[in-house]
């Protein structure tokens, strides 16, 4: 539902996501939002604030809207104001908070219009988006942690800082230099943009079977590990039987449903390799940004 349409109007991808430069692939942007600091060059996660450190940097307090103390090293939740002579935050009932330790904030990146890499996940069939990494979700799946060289935690929900250690009675992370920080929620990683080859020219969307049509091309049959029913228009799923007196596929235990009608299989797209992990589509040309990445001419 409410997928997106790539050019050509012959491939979508899901909601969220968008088309490749090529229309071979779904690319998406994972990346975590960020908070950018006054001096135009800082940022801090989303959901922290950005104060000023006793070296003159830019620090990032691990709380939206605080408040930042006078000393430069801690700050105080939205609203309360900081007591550094008894090391606690005061709110306007007269309640007691703990004061908050800012940590560093990271170099901005700038926004350069390169194609998105990404980082491949232990199953070889998840993806998270560079700059994350992939840590496993209770369900055993893989999921995405924001963070660079992250630091997985036990509970497979969430995730902390490189250097820094989970503490699940807390809900934080707890820095190497000190202090802590909340921790974050794992996204759910990708399912890797792949593809079922047929032969060296023609491939099918990953998760189908390829099936000779009736030409003796090949078609895709939408369901994996198929069985390619003998008209070379069919097919049904793995472990039925195709049933063409009516029209049907006979399932092993018991019962029926309708067959399903291949589809055209796709001519493999070819790519200009940049290096090991980069390439541009077929036709263009590999050149250096910047940045030092690559990027691609049309």
């Amino acid at each position: 539902a409410q997928g997106v349409t790539c050019a050509g109007g012959h491939r979508c991808c899901p909601h969220g996501s968008h088309c490749s430069a090529d229309g071979e692939s779904c690319g998406t942007s994972l990346a975590p939002r960020a908070v950018p600091c006054p001096d135009g060059q800082s940022e801090c996660p989303d959901d922290a604030t950005c104060c000023v450190t006793a070296s003159g940097a830019w620090g990032c307090c691990p709380m939206p809207q605080a408040s930042c103390c006078a000393d430069k090293v801690h700050c105080c939740p939205h609203a309360t104001v900081c007591d550094l002579a008894h090391g606690r935050c005061l709110s306007p009932a007269g309640d007691d908070v703990p004061l908050g330790t800012t940590f560093p904030a990271w170099k901005r990146q700038p926004s350069v219009p390169v194609t998105l890499h990404q980082v491949l996940c232990p199953d070889g069939r998840s993806v998270c988006p560079d700059g994350a990494t992939c840590c496993q979700l209770p369900s055993a799946q893989y999921g995405c942690c924001p963070l660079q060289n992250a630091v997985c935690c036990s509970d497979y929900v969430h995730c902390c800082p490189r250097g820094s250690t989970c503490d699940p009675g807390a809900g934080s992370c707890l820095l190497a230099a000190g202090g802590s920080l909340p921790w974050l929620r794992k996204l759910p990683a990708l399912r890797r943009a792949g593809a079922v080859r047929c032969d060296e020219q023609t491939s099918c969307p990953d998760g189908s079977t390829c099936c000779r049509l009736g030409s003796g091309a090949w078609g895709c049959c939408p369901l994996e590990q198929a069985v390619c029913c003998p008209d070379h228009i069919h097919c049904c799923p793995q472990g039925s039987t195709c049933n063409p007196e009516g029209s049907s596929c006979l399932l092993a235990a018991g019962g029926s449903q309708p067959w399903l009608r291949k589809l055209p299989a796709l001519r493999r797209a070819g790519a200009v390799r940049c290096d090991e992990q980069t390439s541009c589509p077929d036709g263009s040309t590999c050149c250096r940004l910047g940045s030092g990445a690559w990027g691609c001419c049309p």
